[in-house]
C-alpha cells in the first residue's frame, strides 16, 4: 500500500502545480497560439515575490497570504510587459514567439541570479501549513495539500470568469473570430493584453506554492514548463477539462516512474509517454467541436 500511495499523493500535489502552470498557457497558448517559453520564468518570478515579501512581511504565517496576490500583479506585468513590446508584433507566428520567448526567459534567469544569487533562497512556511496526514502510512504534507486547494481555487475561478463575466465572452468571442469580434466593438488587442496578464499571473501564483516545497532557484522554470506545455496539448489546446485531466495524469505518472527509477529518467518516461498518446490522439483529449468539423 506505501509503495502505491505515496506516488499517488505525491504526484497528486505535483500534478496540482503543473496546472497551475498549464492554466495560463492554455489562456496564451491554447487560446491565443503563443508559445511563450518564458512562462517558466513568470513562475520563478512568483517565487521570488514570495521571498522578498518574506523579507517585508516577516510573519510568515502572514507574508504568504500577502504574497499569493503580489505574486499574480508582478507575474501578470512581466506577462503584460512582454506583450506589449514583443508578443504583439508576431501573432500568427508561433515558431517567431518560441524563439524570441526562449530569449527572454534567458534573461529573466540571468537578472534573476544577478539580483538574488545563483544559489537561491528559502521560503519559510507559515505554521498553519507545518506538519503533515497520516494516509495509508504516507506523511502527506499540508504544503503539498495546500497546493491542491491552490489548483482548484485557479481554475474555478477561472472557468467563472471565461463563462460568466463580460470578459470572458470576449475572451471567447476573440478567439472563436477575431475579425467578427471586432466588428461588433470589442477591442481585440485589449483582449489580448489583459488575457495574457491573466495567464502570467496565474504562473506567479504557482510559484508561491513551488516556493514553499522547493525554495527559489533561478533556474526553477525550468523545471515545469516543459511538462506544462505537454499538459495543454494533450488535454486539448484551449480545454480547460483537459488541461486537468491532463496535469494530474502527467503528475501522477512522474511522480510514479521517479519511484520506479530517478527523477530524470521519469520526466523522459512521461516525455516519451505523452508523445505516444498524441500519436494515437494528435488533437488531445478534447477538441473544440464546431459546424466545420466532421
Amino acid at each position: 500500500m506505501d509503495s502505491f500511495t505515496t506516488p499517488l499523493l505525491a504526484g497528486t500535489a505535483t500534478g496540482a502545480l503543473l496546472l497551475i502552470a498549464a492554466l495560463g498557457l492554455a489562456l496564451t497558448f491554447g487560446q491565443m497560439g503563443v508559445i511563450n517559453m518564458a512562462h517558466g520564468e513568470f513562475l520563478m518570478a512568483g517565487a521570488y515575490t514570495a521571498f522578498v515579501t518574506q523579507q517585508i512581511v516577516t510573519n510568515a504565517d502572514i507574508s504568504i497570504v500577502v504574497a499569493l496576490p503580489a505574486a499574480f500583479v508582478v507575474a501578470g506585468l512581466l506577462g503584460l510587459l512582454l506583450e506589449v513590446t514583443v508578443i504583439t508584433w508576431m501573432y500568427r507566428r508561433p515558431l517567431d514567439t518560441l524563439l524570441v520567448t526562449v530569449g527572454v526567459g534567458l534573461v529573466l534567469q540571468q537578472l534573476a541570479k544577478d539580483i538574488f544569487g545563483a544559489q537561491g533562497d528559502p521560503v519559510r512556511t507559515p505554521t498553519w501549513l507545518d506538519g503533515n496526514i497520516d494516509v495509508f502510512g504516507y506523511h502527506w504534507p499540508y504544503r503539498q495539500m495546500f497546493t491542491i486547494v491552490l489548483a482548484v481555487m485557479a481554475l474555478i475561478a477561472l472557468a467563472a470568469l471565461l463563462k460568466y463575466s463580460a470578459f470572458g465572452r470576449q475572451i471567447r468571442a476573440t478567439v472563436q473570430n477575431r475579425d467578427l469580434a471586432e466588428t461588433v466593438g470589442i477591442r481585440t488587442r485589449a483582449v489580448d493584453r489583459i488575457t495574457f496578464f491573466i495567464g502570467s499571473g496565474l504562473a506567479g501564483i504557482g510559484g508561491v506554492a513551488v516556493s514553499l516545497i522547493s525554495g527559489t532557484n533561478p533556474r526553477l522554470g525550468t523545471t515545469y514548463i516543459i511538462s506544462a506545455f505537454l499538459v495543454v496539448v494533450a488535454g486539448g489546446l484551449g480545454q480547460l477539462k483537459g488541461t486537468v485531466i491532463a496535469a494530474f495524469a502527467v503528475g501522477i505518472a512522474t511522480s510514479f516512474f521517479a519511484d520506479w527509477t530517478s527523477a530524470s529518467m521519469a520526466q523522459v518516461a512521461t516525455f516519451a509517454l505523452v508523445v505516444v498518446f498524441l500519436q494515437l490522439r494528435p488533437q488531445g483529449l478534447f477538441v473544440v467541436r464546431s459546424r466545420g468539423l466532421a
